[in-house]
This record gives C-alpha cells, structure tokens and sequence, in this order.
C-alpha cells in the first residue's frame, strides 16, 4: 500500500482520488536499496569465490504533522533494522527528540549509511568492532543498532551539531554469540549506556565529530580470544570514544578516524583514513588505509588497504570493483591461525528514494 501511495503521489493523481488518500499520500515517502556482487578471496593458499547480495533494505518514511514523524526500515536479507518516531520541540532544527530502535551515534561512521560509503565492506574494521556492527564476540551482531532515547538538534545556523543517547546497550538481534535465540531487544542487565555525539562545521565542507560511549555489556560468549578475562553472561564495562574529520569538495572526498574502546580491562585501538577522487564523469579512484588493534596488550593488529574504482552510473546508483588486502581475519574463534587475506570484490548498487 505504501509503494502505491508513494507512486500516485509522485504521478499526482489526485483528482481522481479522494482527499483522505491523497493528503496519505502526500505524507508518505518510501525508499529502498540492495547492494550485490561478486567476491574472489584467497587465503592461506586457498581460493574462494562467491555471488552474494550483502544488502535488501526498503523504509517507509511517514510524516505523521509537521513536527512529528515515524519510520520503519526492513532488511530482507536479515532483519528489521529500524522503527523510530522523531518528534521536534523547536521551530527549526534545535530540538528534535527520537524514541525506539535506530543506529547509535558512537563513532563518526556508524551513523552513515552504506550506500554513501566508498568501499565496499563498507565500515572500518574499528567502527564494526566498537559500535557493534559484528566482529565484537562477546557483543553480537547487532547491526550497529540498539533500542532507546535520543535528544539531537543543529545550532548556529547548522555550525554546531549534537546528540545525546540512552540505550539499552544490547543491540537488537534475536542471537546469541553462539547463533542461538533469545528475546529480541531485552536488555540482559539493567544498566543503561549513554552516547555523545558532537559535531562543529567550520567551514564549508568541512564536519569534525567527537562522540563517546560511557556503558555495560552483557557478554554473549565465553573468553574469546579478544577479551580472555571476560566471561560467558558476565556484566562488564563496555566503553569507546572517537574523534574524526569529514571534507567533501569537488576536487576530492576524504574522512579518517581515531578510535578507542575498553572492554573490561582490555583496550583496544585504531584509525583510518578513506578517500574518493574524482577521474572523468561519475567514474572514481577510491583508496583506504585501516588499522585497528584488537588487543593493545597482546598486541592483535590487523590492517587493511583498499584500492579500486567506481561508477555512478545513474544518481545513487553505482558499480564497484576493489582490491582489498587484510594481514588476518577478524574472526574471533580463529583470529591469526589464518594468513594474509587477499580479495577482489565486485558490487551493484541500485538506490531509490
């Protein structure tokens, strides 16, 4: 019914239509993305290849009054994403104050959606690890989401940003470390994690962004080789900050990171920098240099570096091809029993809002 509403609305068939549905239709806008392609890796002498679709994802944006609004985002290749209600207190955008389950503002990149991203695993190994996009065991696989209360507004005419989070710090998947099920969005302590996020502009193009993570986990897993001294149902403090730049301009895009994040009694650390240039026509030379350390006393480094290219053939739809180089894998159960991973990967991506 939604993608009915949004195609009459965008076609302006009002006249025959009654008022109630049209004034429906006006208020609804819906989007939607996939992202698929190719993979070639070889590690340890081994080569693999795959076709595989990462992302299926279509949200219905309703704007309930002027100031006030709901949005439901489901992936089909995983699970609902998001379901929020934004309503904003200021007349401008000074105060806008969001209830339900929506991305976490720890770190500069989590927040951003993947189709804006340059590479094609998309985030850096240190914001998947710290804000729970996967390959933290004793977290989950959360999707860098969670359910709570969020306060956020812009300031001076756009220069200042702000948000403030209360989550319940335990993500939103339905598994377990171990691929077992239990209740979707419970939170498995009663301590709640707070979130700042800060961002000043400047100058045009220019964003810088601090945010911080003060909170509990509750662990999922048993040891994993990342935290040894945590255990299986354990509470355990579960702390990160970050601080970041962002520079878009016609010449060239550019934006790093330097993170850190405490699990326990285990520090781990990283930084980035990912860029885009422009080559002739929607056509582009992408290139990231990520590391990150797991473990800073065990000392568990990995890097990453990527190169590649894409065409943006049409708006936000765009064709990748990238080399991507890693020292490890990031699996946790095996973490340095494998060698250098070496990967090609190839993506479509097809966007409409």
């Amino acid at each position: 019914m939604a993608c009915c509403l949004s195609v009459m609305a965008a076609q302006g068939v009002h006249a025959e239509t009654p008022d109630w549905l049209k004034d429906v239709a006006d208020r609804l806008k819906v989007h939607g993305y996939a992202q698929g392609g190719y993979t070639y890796q070889h590690v340890n002498e081994t080569n693999t290849n795959t076709f595989d679709v990462k992302r299926t994802l279509l949200w219905v944006d309703a704007r309930i009054t002027d100031r006030w609004s709901f949005l439901f985002m489901h992936d089909f290749n995983s699970v609902v994403q998001e379901y929020y209600t934004d309503y904003r207190f200021s007349k401008n955008k000074e105060l806008t104050v969001r209830v339900g389950q929506f991305k976490n503002d720890c770190t500069m990149e989590n927040p951003w959606s993947p189709t804006a991203m340059e590479t094609i695993d998309v985030y850096s190994e240190g914001v998947t690890y710290l804000s729970g996009c996967g390959s933290d065991p004793l977290f989950g696989l959360q999707y860098g989401r969670d359910l709570g209360l969020c306060v956020r507004g812009e300031l001076a005419e756009g220069k200042f940003a702000y948000a403030v989070e209360m989550m319940n710090g335990q993500g939103i998947c339905q598994l377990d470390g171990n691929g077992n099920k239990r209740a979707a969005n419970k939170d498995l302590n009663n301590k709640k994690d707070g979130i700042l996020r800060l961002e000043y502009r400047p100058c045009k193009g220019l964003n810088l962004v601090a945010t911080g993570q003060l909170g509990w986990g509750h662990a999922l897993v048993d040891k994993p080789v990342f935290c040894p001294d945590i255990a299986k149902d354990e509470d355990y403090r579960r702390n990160r900050w970050s601080v970041g730049f962002d520079y878009k301009s016609k010449p060239f895009n550019v934006h790093g990171e330097y993170l850190e994040g405490k699990d326990g009694n285990t520090i781990s650390r990283g930084a980035y920098v990912t860029g885009a240039v422009p080559i002739y026509k929607g056509l582009e030379f992408v290139a990231s240099y990520d590391f990150f350390n797991f473990n800073v006393d065990k000392d568990m480094s990995m890097h990453k570096v990527v190169a590649g290219l894409q065409y943006w053939f049409f708006k936000k739809c765009r064709f990748q091809v990238q080399y991507v180089y890693k020292n490890a894998l990031t699996d946790y159960r095996t973490f340095f029993e494998h060698g250098a991973n070496n990967s090609i990967m190839c993506q479509m991506q097809v966007r409409f809002n």
